[in-house]
């Protein structure tokens, strides 16, 4: 898998490792590099199947399918321990990661994550299939910004969505390959294993977000047994980007505590 390794390189600096949603792409977290790299060392990734990591992916893919790899690309680089910062998708490759190697999460920040299917996400990415199957590559690019971001954000960055969007298409999956993804993310559920999570865990959820409703975090944040929710207003799915600088600061804050701790102890 393609990675790259940002801000601080001491060995034993505290390291972030970053896992995005079904886009795949370490591109995703641009707008977390500049203040992350400030204290730490962060590591960011194509997952398998997408960009920079082009593969094709067997019909038994799967999210824990995905932490494997992660973990794999993890002791690649000796790193035995982390914090971990997943989006949606790669919330759910980090709850895996927490189950399968509990040792090497240092905290845990899932961003408009989930632990088992709902129904309206189900609605969304079926959309999403059918999108992908009838119409091609070029209409699911550009239905995409409507699940991940406020209708007037998306107004006034257009120019930039059409960059993107352009970039997208240039770098799309082949066609099973991403309708593997999603049916891995679809068949996701550890409602059941969710209470043994112990993992020190922040979950980021957006009220205004159309593709997983918040209240799926509130949930996580009740059941698991040392997490915490943050609930922001604005910028939908992906507020990473179209809201970085309350998102940013959350996340730093949280770091900061789980560091603080560590250093602490």
């Amino acid at each position: 898998m393609h990675y790259e390794i940002h801000g601080r390189q001491e060995a034993d600096a505290p390291t972030v490792v970053c896992s995005s949603g079904l886009g795949g792409a370490g591109a995703f977290w641009t707008p977390q590099l500049p203040v992350l790299t400030q204290d730490y060392r962060v590591v960011v990734y194509d997952q398998l199947g997408t960009n920079k990591s082009q593969a094709s992916l067997p019909e038994s893919y799967s999210i824990n399918t995905m932490a494997l790899e992660l973990l794999d690309l993890l002791d690649s680089l000796n790193i035995h321990q982390c914090h971990f910062i997943g989006h949606a998708l790669g919330g759910l490759v980090g709850l895996q990661m927490a189950l399968l190697s509990p040792q090497r999460l240092q905290s845990q920040v899932l961003v408009n994550a989930w632990s088992s299917p709902n129904p309206h996400s189900a609605r969304c990415f079926a959309v999403r299939q059918n999108l992908l199957r009838d119409s091609g590559p070029a209409a699911y690019v550009q239905a995409q910004s409507l699940f991940l971001y406020p209708a007037d954000w998306i107004v006034a960055n257009s120019e930039k969505l059409a960059r993107d969007d352009e970039h997208a298409l240039a770098n799309f999956p082949t066609t099973a390959s991403l309708l593997r993804r999603i049916g891995a993310l679809l068949s996701f559920d550890i409602e059941a294993e969710l209470p043994t999570i112990q993992t020190p865990t922040l979950l980021i959820a957006n009220r205004d977000d159309m593709l997983v409703p918040w209240n799926r975090s509130q949930h996580m944040a009740e059941v698991l047994p040392n997490a915490r929710l943050a609930l922001l207003e604005y910028g939908g799915h992906a507020s990473s980007v179209s809201d970085s600088e309350p998102f940013n600061r959350v996340l730093l804050d949280f770091l900061a505590e789980q560091c603080g701790q560590a250093a602490a102890a």
